[in-house]
């Protein structure tokens, strides 16, 4: 019988002392007088040594915050334990650290189109749409939703909302009208952001009948927020004229009306709340899952 017990492949040791993750475990033997001698080791330590594995991943990786705090761990029970209780930080400074020429986002639609946006871009976007956030009264704690592809306005709006310390939640613009009701409706977003139209295997779908309806059933929408996505921001301004949405604008006007402002993040909880997820939605109404800004805080 054939011995299949040895691996098909596995990397030289110039390749494995060359990663971030070895360059890791050297750190931890330096700052700890340690001879961990391979990966399985360091996971080991890791699992023996919590607080001391958090508390150097954390000055490894260079998180941004106001405040790490002295405390790693300030509960160790399942559930309920609580990491870095004294922290202050916010997620969207630490996604946006960089702002050289470099590609942050690129976006390939099924249509073939394909955009591209760099690190200041990416800034620059964020910054815009955060003063139009801010001009809306989106605060910290508020819900902003997104009815959205996976583009680079997408990824724009959860960044200038979580620079705010809101809360990002979203689903995909292919959900029913009582997909999205029964999601959206239990965290009562004050800003909606949606695409007017989606591809999907060769065909464009309209979204504007379900924004209709979505505007009409969830009452807490202060202004919806049309992204052009499948028709260009003149046609999209034309559809929405000869049938006016209420309460929508499109992205390019809600970001000119805004003053401008200079982009600051709001430094919030470790266990803030940063998404609001769901579950399938299987067995009754979708559970809404918590993500917080450091940490998974709860589901309800």
């Amino acid at each position: 019988m054939k011995d299949n017990s040895q691996p098909l492949w596995q990397p030289s040791a110039e390749a494995i002392a060359a990663t971030q993750m070895d360059e890791f475990r050297r750190r931890v033997n330096q700052q700890y007088q340690l001879d961990l001698n391979d990966y399985a080791a360091l996971y080991q330590w890791s699992v023996d040594n919590r607080e001391a594995f958090w508390r150097e991943l954390w000055d490894y990786t260079g998180v941004i915050a106001a405040d790490k705090g002295d405390e790693t761990l300030g509960n160790d029970s399942m559930p309920g334990a609580q990491w870095f209780p004294q922290a202050r930080l916010n997620f969207a400074e630490n996604l946006l650290r960089y702002r050289d020429d470099k590609a942050a986002l690129v976006e390939r639609l099924e249509n073939g189109s394909r955009r591209e946006l760099s690190y200041k871009e990416l800034y620059d976007r964020v910054e815009r749409l955060s003063a139009a956030l801010v001009a809306q009264g989106v605060v910290e704690g508020d819900r902003v939703a997104g009815f959205m592809p996976n583009v680079i306005d997408t990824v724009v709006a959860m960044l200038a909302t979580t620079s705010l310390g809101a809360i990002w939640t979203s689903c995909s613009p292919d959900f029913g009208i009582n997909g999205v009701f029964d999601r959206f409706g239990q965290v009562q977003p004050k800003v909606l952001f949606a695409c007017e139209g989606y591809f999907y295997n060769g065909k464009v779908i309209d979204s504007l009948p379900r924004l209709r309806e979505i505007m009409q059933r969830i009452e807490s929408i202060e202004t919806l927020v049309v992204v052009p996505v499948a028709r260009s921001e003149e046609e999209t301004a034309q559809v929405l004229a000869a049938e006016p949405l209420g309460k929508a604008v499109l992205l390019q006007a809600f970001e000119a009306a805004a003053p401008a402002r200079e982009l600051s993040f709001v430094q919030t909880e470790f266990n803030h709340p940063l998404y609001i997820m769901y579950s399938s939605g299987t067995t009754g109404v979708p559970k809404c899952i918590v993500h917080g800004v450091g940490a998974l805080c709860s589901s309800t």
